[in-house]
């Protein structure tokens, strides 16, 4: 007698309870952890997004978002504030609620435009406006011509004086950091080149 069929062979196998679909404890334990699972994800997603809106950055973010392209702000008969800025740096973020409002306040006469320059898509610009540190503020008057450069981390007060000059079309402020520049070649192209950066003379 070798190995006969166990009598009870169909005892032995899974009872139905046990068989995924059949409404059994079993079945319901894997929705619940299919179920944990998801609200598991759903938290984690929860608790990054919440992280991510009250960090500083989060208006910097906001405002690159909703920046115009460079080429469409400097020809919209508008001033434009450019800001070359990086999501890791510290005095960009902290500046970033002060040139929130400088936007929100200005909107219709001033153009806020923010390039990241971890982004290679800006590296023309990098390039064309001489950015070797960051923060840095190019600034442009209603024709799209540069007037001015402002390097370093700007207070509430020192934007809403290089914006208000720039809607003004007045001279700017004199604040450590800030140059004005001029055009003086015969062509009048108001290109970044025409004029030695600030940092050059260091």
């Amino acid at each position: 007698m070798s190995d006969p069929v166990p009598q009870n062979a169909c005892d032995a196998a899974a009872p139905p309870a046990a068989v995924p679909g059949h409404g059994g404890e079993a079945g319901l334990g894997r929705r619940e952890r299919v179920l944990l699972a998801i609200l598991a994800a759903l938290l984690a997603v929860g608790l990054l997004l919440l992280r991510g809106g009250l960090q500083p950055a989060a208006p910097l973010e906001k405002l690159a978002r909703q920046s115009l392209d460079l080429p469409v702000a400097l020809a919209d008969g508008r001033p434009t504030l450019v800001e070359f800025y990086a999501d890791w740096c510290e005095a960009c973020r902290a500046m970033a609620p002060a040139m929130e409002t400088i936007e929100q306040q200005h909107r219709g006469a001033l153009d806020v435009v923010l390039l990241n320059v971890d982004n290679p898509r800006w590296q023309p610009e990098i390039d064309r406006y001489d950015v070797n540190g960051i923060p840095q503020l190019e600034l442009f008057n209603a024709d799209g011509v540069a007037v001015g450069r402002s390097l370093g981390a700007r207070s509430k007060g020192e934007l809403e004086a290089l914006s208000g000059a720039l809607i003004a079309q007045a001279p700017l402020p004199s604040l450590p950091g800030v140059g004005a520049r001029s055009d003086f070649s015969s062509g009048g192209s108001g290109s970044a080149n025409a004029m030695a950066g600030p940092r050059s003379h260091g």
